[in-house]
């Protein structure tokens, strides 16, 4: 089960868990109404034929998917990536990941600007919204992976902090401002 908790302001290693002391967690349903975050939990054995992720895909507008593989072996210039992707940033859609195997950090930023690191594993997926600051790494295992989803065609062009000026920054800050509605089931 995912986990999410408030960061401490060390740099040491950004594969470390990072928690403060004491740590200070923060559920599923606060780490929504402060972010805008979205969780599911899938089954990784049978996502291919139970139907949640179809139905998901279906009421989202996913329409392309993709796999990524994130480690040592499988990324040139591993270090230099793992960096790039932690360098703090936002996109101008949602950013969708389901993990598949292995394990990570998404780290998000709230309306004080305070890290909230989310730890994922198999069987996690989130939805991280258009135009909230956010990052990713890996924890110390090195390994993660992950389908990643799209509506129409793929993009994923990071614009990095500051981009307050485009429109989904500005978007992302009034639903922030007005507080996050789950969608009706």
């Amino acid at each position: 089960m995912v986990q999410a908790w408030f960061m401490d302001n060390e740099t040491t290693d950004q594969r470390l868990e990072h928690h403060r002391n004491p740590p200070e967690f923060i559920s599923l349903e606060d780490l929504f109404k402060k972010t805008g975050v979205e969780y599911f939990k899938l089954n990784v054995d049978t996502f291919a034929t139970d139907g949640v992720l179809d139905k998901l895909k279906a009421e989202r507008g996913y329409t392309y998917e993709d796999e990524m593989v994130c480690s040592k072996e499988c990324l040139p210039n591993y270090e230099e990536k793992i960096k790039s992707f932690f360098t703090e940033h936002l996109h101008t859609d949602e950013e969708i990941r389901f993990v598949l195997d292995g394990s990570g950090y998404f780290d998000v930023r709230d309306a004080s600007d305070q890290w909230i690191r989310i730890a994922v594993s198999a069987g996690d997926m989130i939805v991280i919204p258009r135009g909230i600051y956010h990052r990713f790494t890996l924890d110390t295992k090195n390994y993660i992976k992950a389908k990643r989803f799209f509506i129409g065609e793929p993009v994923w062009l990071p614009y990095n902090r500051p981009a307050d000026d485009l429109d989904c920054r500005k978007e992302y800050v009034e639903k922030l401002n007005k507080g996050f509605v789950a969608p009706a089931c």
